[in-house]
């Protein structure tokens, strides 16, 4: 793994998102810190922000906020393993999405019949 010597303690923040794999490019990750969607310790950060062993980074993806913490910088991209042990996710379990008790079909099944169908809206009350 690339680390970085200790006489260069920092590292960027959009290259070291982009190395530990949480955004599939750097201009991916600068935009996301030029969005506001990057916050280190709190505060939000530009691009050139350096972060340190220590630091929480918080990440808003879609759907949801990842929390990380910097275990190890990193300024090269690496493998997925091997990024994993320059950071802890504390990110909270997300909740399971709730079912909505629609019947579904399996698949490759076809279109429903008509008898399908009107079950499937008895089912739903739609009589």
């Amino acid at each position: 793994m690339t680390s970085i010597p200790s006489s260069r303690a920092t590292v960027r923040i959009d290259a070291w998102l982009w190395a530990i794999r949480a955004y599939k490019t750097r201009s991916a990750a600068t935009a996301a810190c030029r969005a506001g969607h990057v916050r280190v310790n709190g505060n939000p950060v530009k691009a050139s922000q350096t972060v340190v062993p220590g630091d929480t980074v918080r990440v808003r993806q879609p759907g949801f906020e990842r929390i990380l913490e910097v275990r190890r910088l990193i300024a090269k991209r690496v493998g997925a393993e091997a990024a994993s042990h320059c950071f802890t996710d504390h990110t909270p379990e997300r909740p399971a999405a709730p079912a909505l008790g629609l019947p579904q079909r399996d698949r490759g099944a076809g279109r429903p019949t008509k008898k399908d169908r009107r079950e499937m809206e008895r089912l739903r009350g739609e009589d």
